[in-house]
């Protein structure tokens, strides 16, 4: 959309809300919707770690696009340009194939109550199995060394493009908390019965790439 366009047909409304309305952390009046930026800033760094869920998406050029949503406090904002998340098992893997395979991953944040705005965050990803020495140090220094019922892995986002856009058409919700159902289940399993769930569900995508959860030396077993 050209700039200024949207404002000044709502330029009447302006004296009632304090002035042009805010759209992706800038006045619209005078900014393009969305904007993009080489990294985090402490305030859009505050703006992810407000909120109580992201979505990943993913694809390997061919073949299924994957679209994710995440919660249970697994973000971590490492620096500007890094995040990480904690992810832990379920029904599908298409994410870590889509690393293995290609690597582009985008995260995406939403404004659910406040000021509006969405916040991506474009880069390559990769997997950082458990077990492994850096995911070893990021669960000690950045989740207290303490692992959730069902982890299977991490994902490490180094991005080179943040955009903000505003978010204008994200409905209002109210957080109330997090689901226990995940953890539950996953306590019930046990860790035997989660690895024998991964080998049956998490092995290969929807496009028949494999995930790399488990070695292809402990797969043949």
């Amino acid at each position: 959309m050209p700039p200024n366009i949207y404002p000044l047909a709502f330029a009447p409304v302006w004296p009632k809300f304090g002035g042009p309305p805010v759209c992706g952390g800038h006045r619209i009046a005078s900014r393009t919707v969305a904007k993009q930026f080489p990294a985090l800033d402490d305030e859009k760094r505050a703006f992810i770690e407000r909120q109580h869920m992201f979505f990943t998406g993913s694809g390997a050029g061919e073949g299924h696009i994957n679209v994710s949503p995440k919660g249970l406090d697994a973000l971590r904002v490492l620096g500007p340009n890094t995040v990480v998340y904690l992810d832990r098992t379920g029904s599908g893997n298409e994410t870590a194939a889509m690393m293995r395979k290609d690597g582009r991953l985008t995260i995406m944040f939403c404004a659910f109550e406040g000021a509006p705005m969405i916040l991506r965050l474009y880069g390559k990803g990769r997997i950082l199995k458990r077990g492994g020495q850096e995911y070893a140090d990021l669960l000690r220094d950045n989740y207290n060394g303490e692992e959730p019922a069902g982890a299977r892995h991490m994902v490490r986002l180094d991005f080179d493009i943040v955009q903000t856009s505003c978010g204008f058409a994200v409905p209002l919700f109210d957080y109330k908390r997090e689901r226990v159902a995940l953890t539950r289940w996953a306590t019930a399993r046990g860790e035997e019965g989660l690895d024998a769930y991964r080998r049956q569900k998490n092995m290969i995508s929807l496009d028949g790439y494999p995930t790399g959860i488990v070695d292809e030396t402990d797969a043949a077993e």
